[in-house]
């Protein structure tokens, strides 16, 4: 057990804080109402705010676990771009290699088509010998036909005009091998750009699908942002409603204030009513005190009552007071946030709002304590201004007055009284209706706060989505420098490897020609060789002879 100080004035149930020095004594006492309600609220308030971090730091881990499979996906993105690109980069040294081929190929058989007309020059001169020696042939035949036959050196110059004339027909088994080499070449070269050609179309239509699904994307994104823009408005209306809301509960809790302050005044107005009874004792005073009993009692027992009630009076005026005071600070400090919350941005806003909510619950639960505690006080005003009167009279103080002059303030003081409650009951009605809007306006607030949240974050998802959307966007630009590239090598490779295979085809004609040309005149030599034969076999001595 500890005893208590002398100042301690608190009334019975009072719940009370009281710290102790090391010696267990008392250092400082006071009413724990208001601090308990201010650590509770504070505890409230930061489990509140534990929960908001939670579920941030919630969010925050599953924005980075998003964030990292998008990093992965990236990566092996990037990795398979990397691979396409190698494989681009094989695909263009090897159509390198083949324009190499195909340009070595074509000077080949630029080579080989100059060859063979060289040759076919030789062949045109040999034949033109081969007309000149059968002109000369043919007048040794009409010399011969005079003559009867050939002597032996003109048959032996004719066989070598016609051994000549045999080595000088060009040979075209070279020349054809050497060309269906290049045919295989030019048909290897064309296999492999038809490869390419169906690679590119399949390329294309690859293309095309990505550029139809990208679109697809592209315009559910934009509904999607138009979905969200309308939430937004949405949640903006709300905010504006809730601006509303809160522009009435400040009304409303100004009317409060206005009702305590007229309940004030007419608990002042019974007070001093009672002042002005306590100058007679001809009026009938109250029920609360037994006068009967008081003019009982001897002169300094009254007189002992009456300084124990101006005892229990100030304390308990003291204690209001002190009340009071405090509701004033804090209808100073709801005044200073509202004046900042004109002053700062909508972010900032919304936790003053927060700390107004809070400063509007402390005053409404200090105001409610105040209600009965100002009526205990305006009571035992009363009683003691009635025991003052009733000491007063018995200590001659109080004036004597004529029956004419004597004037009834019972029903005034009834009346008074009626206001009084009237004014109470409103009181609690608006502080009731003032609780029911504050708990509204609380819903209102997480409501606001949660879908905001969720913009927030659909916010981010969509920004996401953005980004990844303009991913695949420089991925079609990707694929389409690709096949765009692919394109433009494809189309000289296959003019050049047409023009060859038509260059091919207009040699394979000339070497045809040539070919029957050539048959034409070897025949023709073997015809002018076996009649050389008869005509040098008619001028043998035998054939003469015979």
């Amino acid at each position: 057990m500890i005893g208590a100080p002398d100042d301690a004035s608190y009334n019975a149930g009072a719940l009370v804080m009281v710290e102790l020095t090391n010696n267990r004594q008392i250092k400082r006492h006071y009413d724990a109402g208001r601090p308990l309600v201010g650590i509770l609220q504070n505890f409230s308030n930061q489990n509140k705010k534990s929960k908001s971090q939670e579920e941030e730091i919630e969010q925050w881990k599953q924005s980075l676990t998003f964030q990292s499979q998008e990093l992965n996906r990236r990566e092996l993105e990037l990795e398979t771009r990397q691979e396409q690109v190698e494989e681009a980069e094989a695909d263009l040294e090897k159509l390198e290699a083949q324009r190499q081929e195909i340009e070595t190929a074509q000077q080949e058989l630029d080579e080989l088509k100059g060859e063979l007309d060289r040759k076919h020059q030789e062949l045109q001169g040999a034949w033109d010998h081969l007309n000149g020696e059968i002109r000369r042939f043919e007048e040794r035949q009409e010399d011969a036909s005079q003559n009867s036959g050939l002597d032996e050196a003109q048959s032996q110059q004719l066989q070598e005009a016609l051994e000549r004339l045999t080595n000088a027909v060009t040979p075209t088994e070279g020349i054809r091998e050497q060309l269906n080499l290049a045919y295989d070449l030019v048909n290897q070269q064309q296999g492999l750009l038809s490869e390419r050609h169906q690679s590119l179309e399949e390329q294309q239509r690859q293309l095309e699908d990505r550029r139809n699904q990208l679109q697809q994307e592209i315009e559910t994104l934009a509904g999607h942002w138009q979905g969200w823009h309308e939430a937004e408005t949405g949640l903006n209306v709300r905010k504006a409603d809730l601006k509303v809301q809160q522009q009435v509960l400040v009304g409303k809790q100004s009317h409060v204030q206005a009702l305590s302050q007229q309940l004030q005044s007419q608990s002042n107005l019974y007070q001093q009513v009672y002042e002005l009874l306590n100058t007679s004792d001809k009026v009938r005073l109250s029920d609360k005190v037994d006068v009967a009993a008081l003019d009982a009692l001897s002169l300094d027992e009254l007189q002992n009552v009456v300084t124990d009630l101006e005892k229990d009076l100030e304390k308990v005026s003291r204690f209001v007071n002190d009340q009071e005071e405090e509701l004033k600070l804090e209808q100073q400090a709801m005044d200073e946030l509202k004046q900042r919350m004109e002053q700062v941005s909508d972010f900032d806003r919304l936790q003053l709002e927060t700390e107004l909510a809070e400063e509007q619950d402390r005053y409404q639960m200090l105001n409610e304590t105040l209600v009965g505690q100002r009526r205990n006080l305006l009571e035992r005003e009363e009683v003691l201004s009635q025991h003052q009167a009733v000491l007063r009279r018995r200590q001659g103080l109080a004036t004597e007055e004529t029956p004419v002059s004597v004037v009834d303030l019972e029903p005034v003081l009834k009346q008074i009284d009626t206001q009084r409650q009237h004014t109470s009951d409103e009181l609690q009605q608006c502080e009731t209706e003032v609780k029911e809007m504050q708990a509204q306006l609380e819903a209102m607030k997480k409501e606001i706060e949660q879908k905001a949240n969720e913009l927030a974050a659909g916010r981010e998802d969509l920004k996401g989505q953005d980004l990844q959307l303009r991913d695949k966007q420089g991925e079609v630009g990707a694929m389409e420098g690709r096949v765009q590239l692919l394109s433009e090598l494809l189309a000289p490779l296959q003019e050049k490897s047409d023009g060859m295979r038509q260059k091919l085809d207009d040699m394979s004609g000339s070497l045809s020609k040539v070919q029957e040309a050539s048959d034409y005149q070897l025949q023709a030599i073997a015809e002018v060789k076996q009649l050389v034969s008869t005509l040098a076999a008619s001028d043998t001595p035998e054939a003469m002879s015979a």
